[in-house]
């Protein structure tokens, strides 16, 4: 069974307020509750519970065994890390939290598109998106 940490990338501000309104007899239950929770975040709460999620891209070595997976990172194109990297630090500098998307194994040409996409938004917008995919990416890997 996974836990609301592995769900979640570790104990972020999500995880926590979570885990004290528990416990949760379904995987169902815990991802409601963690839509449900995440109005109540304020802005430096969400931006902690984005942060720790692992940049898309990342170096191998500072991957989990399941964000590996989840992202293909190991069959990542050599011509397409410096994009993601160039792409993350802009995103990173104009919107002051990482880039988050739920991958779903997409190739990473796809998601060069969507974060460039993503760059033409606003802060809030970008916000909003980046917690409904940790909330979407967490309930992939409760059903993993």
């Amino acid at each position: 069974m996974t836990t609301i940490e592995e769900a979640l990338e570790g104990s972020t501000p999500l995880a926590q307020k979570v885990r004290d309104r528990g416990p949760y007899r379904t995987g169902a239950q815990l991802i409601a509750q963690m839509r449900a929770t995440l109005p109540t975040l304020t802005d430096e709460e969400k931006v902690a519970t984005l942060n720790a999620h692992p940049r898309i891209g990342e170096d191998l070595e500072r991957l989990s065994a399941r964000s590996l997976k989840e992202q293909g990172a190991d069959r990542l194109p050599a011509d397409q890390l410096p994009v993601l990297r160039r792409l993350n630090a802009e995103y990173e500098q104009r919107f002051g939290f990482r880039f988050v998307v739920f991958v779903n194994r997409r190739p990473k040409k796809d998601i060069v598109k969507v974060l460039q996409a993503r760059l033409r938004r606003t802060r809030e917008e970008e916000l909003q998106e980046g917690l409904r995919a940790i909330v979407a990416i967490a309930e992939d890997r409760l059903r993993s």
